[in-house]
């Protein structure tokens, strides 16, 4: 079992710090959430920064909201950080839900999965090397695989599960372990309906903090507002692991439910979350 670290949005001058203690720790990924109408760094400028300062932690969008973007220019944008990495890039996606990003965006946020697919089937065309079309040569750089990097879906929905099994490596699941287990199901069966070989890559995440009450308030606070627009913020704030030993319980239970690998998301902007979330994990 695997454990990465999810980045704090609050301050993009302090992630340099988080990302480095991240790196010299047991943690396997650095993970960084992607919004348009609001105050965070956007993720792949930030993750580019990221994996410039580290030397060997894997970075993760998690996840990009793809149908805000141009995917040719997303597909230039990824294949570099790809290879810049060293391969060290995971790109998660998913569609968003909020109208305002999409607002902004000049995108139709009524028909964003069907985006999604067009846009992964002409990332994936690029990626390859073929030309984009009889009067647009190829564009590169070519990541370090044909395919492309590492990727992995998040979301609910069949249509999002689906995706898991038709173009993906694996399934970024931000669910509790009293329910996650129905969504693993799901994308596992969608992988076998697809004829692929092996096994899709689960990845859970949970929203932790760690440290004196001063750290979890500030935490709390950060994530309520986040979630504000869901309507049920206080609802998913008080599914924050404090302590140790929630901590460590979540864990085995993702890894009984088969997990590969569980994300500790922060909202907390103390960087020093960072060494008393190795200890618990070491």
């Amino acid at each position: 079992m695997h454990v990465g670290l999810g980045l704090p949005i609050s301050d993009p001058a302090a992630l340099l710090d988080w990302a480095r203690r991240a790196d010299a720790g047991p943690f396997r990924t650095l993970g960084l959430l992607d919004r348009l109408v609001y105050d965070n760094p956007e993720p792949l400028i930030a993750l580019a920064t990221i994996a410039g300062a580290t030397a060997r932690i894997k970075v993760q969008t998690e996840v990009l909201l793809a149908p805000l973007r141009d995917p040719v220019l997303l597909a230039k944008q990824v294949a570099t950080l790809d290879r810049m990495s060293g391969g060290r890039l995971v790109l998660g996606l998913g569609v968003g839900g909020r109208a305002d990003d999409h607002l902004a965006s000049g995108t139709d946020l009524r028909t964003r999965g069907r985006r999604l697919d067009e846009q992964l089937a002409l990332m994936r065309r690029l990626w390859s090397g073929v030309p984009y079309s009889d009067e647009c040569g190829p564009i590169g750089p070519a990541p370090l695989r044909p395919e492309g990097p590492e990727i992995l879906f998040g979301g609910f929905q069949p249509a999002a599960l689906a995706r898991v099994g038709r173009w993906g490596s694996g399934f970024l699941a931000a669910a509790p372990p009293s329910w996650a287990g129905g969504l693993f199901d799901t994308v596992r069966r969608s992988w076998k309906d697809h004829g692929r070989s092996g096994a899709p890559r689960i990845v859970a995440q949970v929203n932790v903090a760690l440290g004196p009450p001063e750290v979890i308030d500030a935490a709390r606070a950060a994530m309520g507002a986040y979630y504000e627009f869901t309507g049920r913020a206080q609802s998913m704030v008080s599914g924050m692991l404090t302590t140790p030993d929630e901590i460590r319980t979540a864990i085995a239970q993702f890894e009984d439910l088969g997990a590969d690998e569980v994300m500790l998301y922060c909202y907390g902007r103390d960087v020093d979350q960072v060494d008393r979330l190795a200890d618990v994990v070491s």
